[in-house]
Protein backbone atom coordinates (compact mmCIF):
# COMPACT_ATOMS: atom_id res chain seq x y z
CA UNK A 1 0.00 0.00 0.00
CA UNK A 2 2.79 2.39 0.88
CA UNK A 3 4.61 1.65 -2.36
CA UNK A 4 1.44 2.32 -4.35
CA UNK A 5 0.79 5.57 -2.53
CA UNK A 6 4.38 6.70 -3.07
CA UNK A 7 3.81 6.56 -6.83
CA UNK A 8 1.33 9.40 -6.44
CA UNK A 9 4.04 11.71 -5.15
CA UNK A 10 5.37 14.42 -7.42
CA UNK A 11 8.63 16.34 -7.52
CA UNK A 12 6.63 19.52 -7.94
CA UNK A 13 6.15 21.50 -4.72
CA UNK A 14 2.62 22.62 -5.63
CA UNK A 15 1.51 19.05 -6.18
CA UNK A 16 3.26 17.89 -3.01
CA UNK A 17 1.30 20.41 -0.96
CA UNK A 18 -2.01 19.02 -2.23
CA UNK A 19 -0.87 15.42 -1.85
CA UNK A 20 -0.13 15.92 1.86
CA UNK A 21 -3.90 15.82 2.37
CA UNK A 22 -4.01 12.37 0.86
CA UNK A 23 -2.46 10.27 3.66
CA UNK A 24 -2.75 6.52 4.30
CA UNK A 25 -5.81 6.85 6.56
CA UNK A 26 -7.68 9.02 4.05
CA UNK A 27 -6.79 6.61 1.27
CA UNK A 28 -8.19 3.62 3.18
CA UNK A 29 -11.30 5.55 4.20
CA UNK A 30 -12.06 6.78 0.69
CA UNK A 31 -11.39 3.45 -1.00
CA UNK A 32 -12.90 0.99 1.48
CA UNK A 33 -16.11 0.79 -0.49
CA UNK A 34 -14.20 0.81 -3.76
CA UNK A 35 -12.04 -2.15 -2.64
CA UNK A 36 -15.19 -4.03 -1.70
CA UNK A 37 -16.64 -3.35 -5.12
CA UNK A 38 -13.47 -4.61 -6.77
CA UNK A 39 -13.63 -7.81 -4.71
CA UNK A 40 -17.29 -8.31 -5.59
CA UNK A 41 -16.50 -7.74 -9.26
CA UNK A 42 -13.81 -10.42 -9.19
CA UNK A 43 -16.23 -12.88 -7.57
CA UNK A 44 -18.84 -12.16 -10.22
CA UNK A 45 -16.30 -12.72 -13.01
CA UNK A 46 -17.36 -9.63 -14.95
CA UNK A 47 -15.24 -10.54 -17.99
CA UNK A 48 -17.45 -13.57 -18.52
CA UNK A 49 -20.60 -11.50 -18.02
CA UNK A 50 -19.51 -8.89 -20.57
CA UNK A 51 -18.40 -11.51 -23.07
CA UNK A 52 -21.82 -13.18 -22.86
CA UNK A 53 -23.52 -9.80 -23.23
CA UNK A 54 -21.52 -9.06 -26.36
CA UNK A 55 -22.44 -12.44 -27.85
CA UNK A 56 -26.12 -11.58 -27.44
CA UNK A 57 -25.71 -8.13 -29.00
CA UNK A 58 -27.00 -7.52 -32.51
CA UNK A 59 -23.75 -7.32 -34.54
CA UNK A 60 -24.69 -4.15 -36.41
CA UNK A 61 -25.35 -2.38 -33.11
CA UNK A 62 -21.81 -2.84 -31.81
CA UNK A 63 -20.57 0.11 -33.86
CA UNK A 64 -23.07 2.35 -31.98
CA UNK A 65 -22.65 0.72 -28.57
CA UNK A 66 -21.97 2.55 -25.35
CA UNK A 67 -21.80 -0.34 -22.89
CA UNK A 68 -21.61 1.63 -19.66
CA UNK A 69 -25.23 2.77 -20.18
CA UNK A 70 -26.39 -0.24 -22.18
CA UNK A 71 -27.09 1.96 -25.20
CA UNK A 72 -28.50 1.84 -27.75
CA UNK A 73 -31.49 -0.16 -26.59
CA UNK A 74 -32.42 -1.03 -30.18
CA UNK A 75 -31.09 -0.42 -33.67
CA UNK A 76 -31.05 3.36 -34.30
CA UNK A 77 -32.35 4.96 -37.48
CA UNK A 78 -30.77 8.37 -36.77
CA UNK A 79 -27.06 9.05 -36.34
CA UNK A 80 -27.47 12.80 -36.06
CA UNK A 81 -30.17 15.48 -35.88
CA UNK A 82 -30.73 19.13 -36.65
CA UNK A 83 -33.62 20.80 -34.83
CA UNK A 84 -34.86 23.99 -36.49
CA UNK A 85 -36.66 25.62 -33.57
CA UNK A 86 -38.98 28.45 -34.62
CA UNK A 87 -39.21 30.56 -31.48
CA UNK A 88 -42.41 32.53 -30.88
CA UNK A 89 -45.05 30.06 -32.04
CA UNK A 90 -45.55 29.92 -35.85
CA UNK A 91 -49.18 30.10 -36.94
CA UNK A 92 -50.30 26.74 -38.28
CA UNK A 93 -53.28 28.50 -39.86
CA UNK A 94 -51.03 30.57 -42.15
CA UNK A 95 -48.59 27.77 -43.01
CA UNK A 96 -49.82 24.15 -43.02
CA UNK A 97 -53.26 23.62 -41.45
CA UNK A 98 -55.64 24.57 -44.27
CA UNK A 99 -59.15 25.46 -43.05
CA UNK A 100 -61.23 26.71 -46.03
CA UNK A 101 -64.54 26.80 -44.10
CA UNK A 102 -63.27 29.68 -41.98
CA UNK A 103 -63.76 32.14 -44.84
CA UNK A 104 -67.52 31.77 -44.50
CA UNK A 105 -67.25 32.43 -40.75
CA UNK A 106 -65.19 35.62 -40.98
CA UNK A 107 -65.80 37.91 -38.01
CA UNK A 108 -68.20 35.55 -36.24
CA UNK A 109 -67.56 34.82 -32.58
CA UNK A 110 -65.77 31.55 -31.86
CA UNK A 111 -68.46 29.21 -30.43
CA UNK A 112 -68.17 28.26 -26.77
CA UNK A 113 -68.59 24.65 -27.86
CA UNK A 114 -65.26 24.96 -29.67
CA UNK A 115 -63.38 27.03 -27.12
CA UNK A 116 -64.57 24.79 -24.27
CA UNK A 117 -63.37 27.20 -21.62
CA UNK A 118 -59.72 26.67 -22.53
CA UNK A 119 -57.18 28.85 -20.82
CA UNK A 120 -56.39 32.21 -22.46
CA UNK A 121 -53.30 34.37 -22.07
CA UNK A 122 -53.49 37.72 -20.31
CA UNK A 123 -53.27 39.40 -23.72
CA UNK A 124 -56.70 38.28 -24.90
CA UNK A 125 -58.43 37.27 -21.66
CA UNK A 126 -60.15 40.66 -21.47
CA UNK A 127 -61.64 40.45 -24.96
CA UNK A 128 -65.42 40.39 -24.93
CA UNK A 129 -65.57 38.71 -28.35
CA UNK A 130 -63.32 36.27 -30.18
CA UNK A 131 -63.86 36.99 -33.90
CA UNK A 132 -62.80 34.24 -36.30
CA UNK A 133 -60.03 35.20 -38.72
CA UNK A 134 -59.48 33.03 -41.78
CA UNK A 135 -55.99 33.06 -43.24
CA UNK A 136 -55.47 35.65 -45.96
CA UNK A 137 -52.64 33.52 -47.38
CA UNK A 138 -53.72 31.03 -50.04
CA UNK A 139 -52.99 27.29 -49.92
CA UNK A 140 -52.31 24.66 -52.58
CA UNK A 141 -51.63 20.93 -52.64
CA UNK A 142 -48.23 19.65 -53.72
CA UNK A 143 -46.37 16.47 -54.57
CA UNK A 144 -47.58 12.89 -54.76
CA UNK A 145 -48.64 13.22 -51.13
CA UNK A 146 -50.97 16.15 -51.99
CA UNK A 147 -49.86 17.97 -48.86
CA UNK A 148 -51.39 21.39 -48.19
CA UNK A 149 -48.80 24.18 -47.96
CA UNK A 150 -49.45 27.92 -47.99
CA UNK A 151 -48.03 30.32 -50.55
CA UNK A 152 -45.74 31.65 -47.82
CA UNK A 153 -43.60 28.49 -48.20
CA UNK A 154 -42.97 28.07 -51.96
CA UNK A 155 -39.61 26.32 -51.55
CA UNK A 156 -40.84 23.84 -48.96
CA UNK A 157 -43.65 22.88 -51.32
CA UNK A 158 -40.98 21.34 -53.56
CA UNK A 159 -39.94 18.78 -50.93
CA UNK A 160 -43.28 17.82 -49.30
CA UNK A 161 -42.81 14.22 -50.38
CA UNK A 162 -39.78 14.04 -48.09
CA UNK A 163 -41.62 15.46 -45.07
CA UNK A 164 -43.78 14.00 -42.31
CA UNK A 165 -46.24 16.66 -41.09
CA UNK A 166 -47.66 16.28 -37.58
CA UNK A 167 -50.77 18.46 -37.41
CA UNK A 168 -51.98 17.34 -33.99
CA UNK A 169 -49.29 18.64 -31.66
CA UNK A 170 -50.28 19.62 -28.13
CA UNK A 171 -48.35 21.08 -25.22
CA UNK A 172 -49.00 22.19 -21.64
CA UNK A 173 -47.58 25.73 -21.38
CA UNK A 174 -49.26 28.81 -22.84
CA UNK A 175 -46.49 31.41 -22.37
CA UNK A 176 -43.17 31.51 -24.20
CA UNK A 177 -40.54 30.89 -21.55
CA UNK A 178 -42.13 27.84 -19.89
CA UNK A 179 -43.32 26.55 -23.28
CA UNK A 180 -39.87 26.67 -24.90
CA UNK A 181 -38.28 25.26 -21.75
CA UNK A 182 -40.83 22.43 -21.78
CA UNK A 183 -40.11 21.53 -25.41
CA UNK A 184 -36.36 21.59 -24.92
CA UNK A 185 -36.06 19.94 -21.50
CA UNK A 186 -39.33 18.12 -20.73
CA UNK A 187 -40.12 20.47 -17.85
CA UNK A 188 -41.58 23.97 -17.61
CA UNK A 189 -39.23 24.68 -14.71
CA UNK A 190 -35.61 25.64 -15.48
CA UNK A 191 -32.77 23.36 -14.45
CA UNK A 192 -33.38 20.16 -16.42
CA UNK A 193 -31.05 18.90 -19.16
CA UNK A 194 -31.92 19.76 -22.75
CA UNK A 195 -32.56 17.19 -25.48
CA UNK A 196 -29.06 17.58 -26.92
CA UNK A 197 -27.51 17.09 -23.49
CA UNK A 198 -29.47 13.87 -22.96
CA UNK A 199 -28.28 12.57 -26.34
CA UNK A 200 -24.69 13.56 -25.56
CA UNK A 201 -24.87 11.81 -22.19
CA UNK A 202 -26.52 8.70 -23.62
CA UNK A 203 -24.66 8.23 -26.89
CA UNK A 204 -21.38 10.08 -26.57
CA UNK A 205 -19.51 11.76 -29.41
CA UNK A 206 -18.71 10.83 -33.00
CA UNK A 207 -15.98 13.48 -33.27
CA UNK A 208 -13.51 14.10 -30.47
CA UNK A 209 -12.51 17.47 -31.97
CA UNK A 210 -15.95 19.09 -31.77
CA UNK A 211 -18.70 19.11 -29.11
CA UNK A 212 -21.46 16.52 -29.40
CA UNK A 213 -24.10 19.24 -29.06
CA UNK A 214 -23.86 22.66 -30.76
CA UNK A 215 -26.35 25.56 -30.78
CA UNK A 216 -26.79 28.27 -33.41
CA UNK A 217 -29.03 31.34 -33.03
CA UNK A 218 -30.05 33.52 -35.98
CA UNK A 219 -28.68 37.02 -35.57
CA UNK A 220 -30.93 40.08 -35.27
CA UNK A 221 -33.93 37.84 -34.61
CA UNK A 222 -35.82 40.02 -32.17
CA UNK A 223 -38.91 38.65 -30.48
CA UNK A 224 -38.87 36.62 -27.30
CA UNK A 225 -35.47 36.26 -25.62
CA UNK A 226 -33.62 32.95 -25.62
CA UNK A 227 -31.58 31.77 -22.65
CA UNK A 228 -28.46 29.62 -22.58
CA UNK A 229 -30.18 27.26 -20.13
CA UNK A 230 -32.28 26.07 -23.10
CA UNK A 231 -29.18 24.24 -24.31
CA UNK A 232 -27.81 23.64 -20.82
CA UNK A 233 -26.82 20.34 -19.25
CA UNK A 234 -28.94 20.80 -16.11
CA UNK A 235 -27.80 18.23 -13.56
CA UNK A 236 -25.88 16.13 -16.11
CA UNK A 237 -22.07 16.44 -16.15
CA UNK A 238 -21.05 19.76 -17.69
CA UNK A 239 -19.31 18.30 -20.74
CA UNK A 240 -22.80 17.53 -22.08
CA UNK A 241 -23.97 21.15 -22.28
CA UNK A 242 -24.54 22.69 -25.70
CA UNK A 243 -21.83 24.96 -27.06
CA UNK A 244 -23.10 28.07 -28.83
CA UNK A 245 -21.42 29.01 -32.10
CA UNK A 246 -21.73 32.68 -33.03
CA UNK A 247 -21.12 34.63 -36.21
CA UNK A 248 -18.03 36.82 -36.37
CA UNK A 249 -14.32 36.28 -35.86
CA UNK A 250 -14.78 34.38 -32.57
CA UNK A 251 -17.44 31.69 -33.14
CA UNK A 252 -16.86 30.27 -29.64
CA UNK A 253 -16.24 32.69 -26.78
CA UNK A 254 -12.90 32.51 -24.95
CA UNK A 255 -11.53 29.90 -27.36
CA UNK A 256 -8.93 32.03 -29.13
CA UNK A 257 -5.55 32.70 -27.59
CA UNK A 258 -5.05 36.13 -26.00
CA UNK A 259 -3.43 38.83 -28.09
CA UNK A 260 0.37 38.51 -28.38
CA UNK A 261 0.34 34.94 -27.05
CA UNK A 262 1.66 32.40 -29.56
CA UNK A 263 0.23 29.35 -27.78
CA UNK A 264 3.44 27.34 -28.03
CA UNK A 265 3.33 26.19 -24.42
CA UNK A 266 -0.43 25.52 -24.39
CA UNK A 267 0.05 21.75 -24.44
CA UNK A 268 2.57 21.90 -21.60
CA UNK A 269 0.22 24.06 -19.54
CA UNK A 270 -2.70 21.65 -20.05
CA UNK A 271 -0.56 18.65 -19.08
CA UNK A 272 0.44 20.37 -15.85
CA UNK A 273 -3.17 21.36 -15.17
CA UNK A 274 -4.20 17.78 -15.83
CA UNK A 275 -1.85 16.55 -13.11
CA UNK A 276 -3.25 19.07 -10.63
CA UNK A 277 -6.80 18.01 -11.44
CA UNK A 278 -5.90 14.32 -11.11
CA UNK A 279 -4.64 14.91 -7.60
CA UNK A 280 -7.74 16.97 -6.83
CA UNK A 281 -9.96 14.15 -8.07
CA UNK A 282 -8.06 11.52 -6.09
CA UNK A 283 -8.55 13.63 -2.99
CA UNK A 284 -12.23 14.54 -3.35
CA UNK A 285 -13.72 12.21 -5.96
CA UNK A 286 -15.86 14.97 -7.49
CA UNK A 287 -16.87 13.85 -11.03
CA UNK A 288 -17.07 17.49 -12.14
CA UNK A 289 -13.27 17.60 -11.90
CA UNK A 290 -13.08 15.00 -14.67
CA UNK A 291 -15.70 16.92 -16.64
CA UNK A 292 -13.59 20.07 -16.34
CA UNK A 293 -10.52 18.19 -17.53
CA UNK A 294 -12.48 16.90 -20.51
CA UNK A 295 -13.64 20.41 -21.40
CA UNK A 296 -10.12 21.82 -21.25
CA UNK A 297 -8.94 19.14 -23.67
CA UNK A 298 -11.89 19.73 -25.98
CA UNK A 299 -11.23 23.49 -26.02
CA UNK A 300 -7.61 22.80 -26.95
CA UNK A 301 -8.64 20.65 -29.92
CA UNK A 302 -11.35 23.12 -30.93
CA UNK A 303 -8.75 25.85 -31.44
CA UNK A 304 -7.95 24.02 -34.66
CA UNK A 305 -11.25 22.37 -35.55
CA UNK A 306 -13.59 25.38 -35.10
CA UNK A 307 -11.85 27.76 -37.57
CA UNK A 308 -11.82 24.90 -40.06
CA UNK A 309 -15.50 23.97 -39.78
CA UNK A 310 -16.77 27.57 -39.74
CA UNK A 311 -14.76 28.57 -42.81
CA UNK A 312 -17.19 28.63 -45.74
CA UNK A 313 -14.61 29.44 -48.43
CA UNK A 314 -14.61 25.84 -49.61
CA UNK A 315 -18.37 25.82 -50.29
CA UNK A 316 -19.14 25.98 -54.04
CA UNK A 317 -21.30 28.72 -55.51
CA UNK A 318 -24.17 26.37 -56.28
CA UNK A 319 -24.53 25.58 -52.56
CA UNK A 320 -24.86 29.27 -51.71
CA UNK A 321 -27.41 29.58 -54.51
CA UNK A 322 -29.30 26.59 -53.11
CA UNK A 323 -29.63 28.14 -49.64
CA UNK A 324 -30.27 31.64 -50.93
CA UNK A 325 -28.55 35.01 -50.85
CA UNK A 326 -28.75 35.26 -47.03
CA UNK A 327 -26.43 32.26 -46.76
CA UNK A 328 -23.52 34.53 -47.70
CA UNK A 329 -24.14 36.58 -44.55
CA UNK A 330 -22.80 34.71 -41.48
CA UNK A 331 -25.27 34.41 -38.62
CA UNK A 332 -28.44 34.52 -40.72
CA UNK A 333 -30.84 31.59 -40.65
CA UNK A 334 -29.71 30.43 -44.09
CA UNK A 335 -26.03 30.67 -43.16
CA UNK A 336 -26.69 28.76 -39.95
CA UNK A 337 -28.48 26.01 -41.87
CA UNK A 338 -25.40 25.66 -44.08
CA UNK A 339 -23.13 25.63 -41.05
CA UNK A 340 -25.42 23.12 -39.35
CA UNK A 341 -25.10 20.75 -42.29
CA UNK A 342 -21.32 21.14 -42.18
CA UNK A 343 -21.25 20.39 -38.44
CA UNK A 344 -23.31 17.26 -39.01
CA UNK A 345 -20.84 16.19 -41.70
CA UNK A 346 -18.02 16.55 -39.17
CA UNK A 347 -19.68 14.16 -36.72
CA UNK A 348 -21.60 16.55 -34.45
CA UNK A 349 -24.55 14.53 -33.19
CA UNK A 350 -27.09 17.25 -32.37
CA UNK A 351 -27.34 20.75 -33.84
CA UNK A 352 -29.96 23.03 -32.30
CA UNK A 353 -30.80 26.02 -34.49
CA UNK A 354 -33.02 28.78 -33.05
CA UNK A 355 -34.83 31.40 -35.10
CA UNK A 356 -36.85 34.10 -33.35
CA UNK A 357 -39.67 36.35 -34.50
CA UNK A 358 -42.72 34.09 -34.95
CA UNK A 359 -44.81 35.85 -32.26
CA UNK A 360 -47.51 37.54 -34.36
CA UNK A 361 -49.96 39.06 -31.84
CA UNK A 362 -50.53 41.85 -34.37
CA UNK A 363 -50.01 41.95 -38.12
CA UNK A 364 -50.07 38.17 -38.44
CA UNK A 365 -50.20 37.82 -42.26
CA UNK A 366 -47.29 40.17 -42.87
CA UNK A 367 -45.27 38.81 -39.98
CA UNK A 368 -45.65 35.22 -41.12
CA UNK A 369 -44.72 36.09 -44.71
CA UNK A 370 -41.66 38.03 -43.53
CA UNK A 371 -40.35 35.21 -41.38
CA UNK A 372 -41.15 32.58 -43.99
CA UNK A 373 -39.14 34.57 -46.51
CA UNK A 374 -36.12 34.40 -44.17
CA UNK A 375 -36.40 30.67 -43.56
CA UNK A 376 -38.32 28.84 -46.29
CA UNK A 377 -35.58 28.50 -48.91
CA UNK A 378 -33.03 27.35 -46.36
CA UNK A 379 -35.43 24.75 -44.90
CA UNK A 380 -35.92 23.16 -48.31
CA UNK A 381 -32.25 23.54 -49.23
CA UNK A 382 -31.17 21.68 -46.13
CA UNK A 383 -33.30 18.68 -47.10
CA UNK A 384 -31.99 18.75 -50.68
CA UNK A 385 -28.40 19.19 -49.50
CA UNK A 386 -28.56 16.28 -47.08
CA UNK A 387 -30.05 14.09 -49.81
CA UNK A 388 -27.38 14.89 -52.38
CA UNK A 389 -24.65 14.09 -49.83
CA UNK A 390 -26.19 10.75 -48.89
CA UNK A 391 -26.89 11.94 -45.34
CA UNK A 392 -30.66 12.24 -45.40
CA UNK A 393 -31.41 8.61 -44.57
CA UNK A 394 -29.65 8.77 -41.19
CA UNK A 395 -30.13 12.46 -40.33
CA UNK A 396 -33.26 13.56 -38.48
CA UNK A 397 -34.53 17.04 -39.34
CA UNK A 398 -37.12 18.68 -37.06
CA UNK A 399 -39.04 21.95 -37.58
CA UNK A 400 -41.42 23.54 -35.08
CA UNK A 401 -42.09 26.07 -32.35
CA UNK A 402 -43.29 26.00 -28.75
CA UNK A 403 -47.04 26.24 -29.56
CA UNK A 404 -49.43 27.43 -32.29
CA UNK A 405 -51.81 30.37 -32.70
CA UNK A 406 -55.52 30.98 -32.12
CA UNK A 407 -58.13 30.96 -34.85
CA UNK A 408 -59.69 34.09 -33.38
CA UNK A 409 -58.16 37.51 -33.82
CA UNK A 410 -56.32 39.18 -31.00
CA UNK A 411 -57.01 42.88 -31.31
CA UNK A 412 -58.75 44.55 -34.24
CA UNK A 413 -59.88 42.35 -37.13
CA UNK A 414 -60.01 43.74 -40.66
CA UNK A 415 -60.39 42.09 -44.06
CA UNK A 416 -56.62 42.11 -44.57
CA UNK A 417 -55.10 42.18 -41.09
CA UNK A 418 -55.40 40.54 -37.69
CA UNK A 419 -53.33 39.17 -34.85
CA UNK A 420 -53.29 35.74 -33.24
CA UNK A 421 -52.67 34.80 -29.61
CA UNK A 422 -50.80 31.75 -28.25
CA UNK A 423 -52.54 28.39 -28.62
CA UNK A 424 -51.01 25.24 -27.05
CA UNK A 425 -53.77 22.72 -27.83
CA UNK A 426 -53.40 22.32 -31.60
CA UNK A 427 -50.45 23.14 -33.86
CA UNK A 428 -48.15 21.73 -36.54
CA UNK A 429 -44.58 20.47 -36.61
CA UNK A 430 -42.75 18.51 -39.27
CA UNK A 431 -39.95 15.97 -39.33
CA UNK A 432 -37.93 14.51 -42.19
CA UNK A 433 -35.14 12.04 -42.78
CA UNK A 434 -34.03 9.20 -40.56
CA UNK A 435 -36.79 6.78 -39.69
CA UNK A 436 -39.90 8.91 -40.33
CA UNK A 437 -42.44 8.34 -43.08
CA UNK A 438 -41.88 10.64 -46.07
CA UNK A 439 -44.81 12.33 -47.76
CA UNK A 440 -47.06 11.63 -44.79
CA UNK A 441 -49.49 13.73 -42.75
CA UNK A 442 -50.39 12.59 -39.25
CA UNK A 443 -53.15 13.88 -37.00
CA UNK A 444 -56.05 16.18 -37.60
CA UNK A 445 -57.63 19.26 -36.04
CA UNK A 446 -61.23 20.46 -36.12
CA UNK A 447 -62.52 22.97 -38.68
CA UNK A 448 -61.19 25.81 -36.51
CA UNK A 449 -57.68 24.39 -35.94
CA UNK A 450 -58.51 24.78 -32.26
CA UNK A 451 -58.85 21.21 -31.01
CA UNK A 452 -57.22 17.96 -32.05
CA UNK A 453 -59.81 15.47 -33.27
CA UNK A 454 -57.51 12.65 -34.40
CA UNK A 455 -54.18 11.21 -33.21
CA UNK A 456 -52.99 13.79 -30.65
CA UNK A 457 -49.22 14.07 -30.14
CA UNK A 458 -48.08 15.57 -26.86
CA UNK A 459 -44.68 17.21 -26.35
CA UNK A 460 -43.54 14.19 -24.33
CA UNK A 461 -44.65 11.88 -27.16
CA UNK A 462 -42.52 13.89 -29.59
CA UNK A 463 -39.53 13.64 -27.24
CA UNK A 464 -40.02 9.89 -26.75
CA UNK A 465 -40.18 9.42 -30.54
CA UNK A 466 -37.05 11.48 -31.10
CA UNK A 467 -35.11 9.33 -28.60
CA UNK A 468 -36.54 6.17 -30.15
CA UNK A 469 -35.12 7.14 -33.55
CA UNK A 470 -31.69 7.30 -31.90
CA UNK A 471 -32.10 3.78 -30.54
CA UNK A 472 -33.09 4.91 -27.04
CA UNK A 473 -36.00 3.70 -24.93
CA UNK A 474 -37.06 6.96 -23.28
CA UNK A 475 -38.13 5.12 -20.12
CA UNK A 476 -34.63 3.70 -19.68
CA UNK A 477 -32.47 6.78 -20.29
CA UNK A 478 -32.33 7.79 -16.64
CA UNK A 479 -30.06 9.92 -14.47
CA UNK A 480 -30.30 9.84 -10.70
CA UNK A 481 -30.10 13.27 -9.09
CA UNK A 482 -30.80 14.21 -5.47
CA UNK A 483 -32.42 10.88 -4.79
CA UNK A 484 -34.78 10.91 -7.77
CA UNK A 485 -34.48 9.22 -11.16
CA UNK A 486 -35.01 11.75 -13.93
CA UNK A 487 -35.60 11.33 -17.64
CA UNK A 488 -36.33 13.67 -20.55
CA UNK A 489 -39.99 12.62 -20.74
CA UNK A 490 -40.46 12.75 -16.94
CA UNK A 491 -43.10 10.06 -16.23
CA UNK A 492 -44.98 10.48 -19.54
CA UNK A 493 -44.57 9.96 -23.26
CA UNK A 494 -45.36 7.34 -25.89
CA UNK A 495 -43.51 6.65 -29.13
CA UNK A 496 -45.65 7.71 -32.10
CA UNK A 497 -45.14 4.50 -34.05
CA UNK A 498 -47.49 5.44 -36.89
CA UNK A 499 -45.08 8.06 -38.21
CA UNK A 500 -42.10 5.69 -38.25
CA UNK A 501 -40.98 4.24 -41.58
Amino acid sequence: MCDHHDTLRSDNKDLQQIEKMYDRRAFLTKTSLGLGAIALGSLLNTDKIWSNAKKNTVPDMQMFSRNDLGLPHHMPKAKRAIYLFQSGGPSQLELFDYKPKLKDLFGQDLPDSVRKGQRLTGMSADQTTFPIAASTIDFKQYGRSRAWVSDAMPYLSEVVDDICFIKSMQTDAINHDPAITFFQTGSQQPGRPSIGSWLSYGLGSDNENLPTFITLVSKNGGGQPLYSRLWGNGFLPTEHQGVQFRSGKDPVLYLSDPENYDGQDRRQMLDYLHKLNEVQYDSYGDPEINARMSQYEMAFRMQTSVPEVTNMDDEPEYIFDLYGEDSRDPGTYAANCMLGRKLLEKGVKFVQLYHQGWDQHLGCPGGVKGNAKKTDQANAALIKDLKQRGMFEDTLLIWGGEFGRTVYSQGKLTATNYGRDHHPKAFTMFMAGAGVKPGFTYGETDDFSYNVVKDPVHTHDFQATLLHLFGINHERLIYKHQGRRFRLTDVHGHVVKDILS
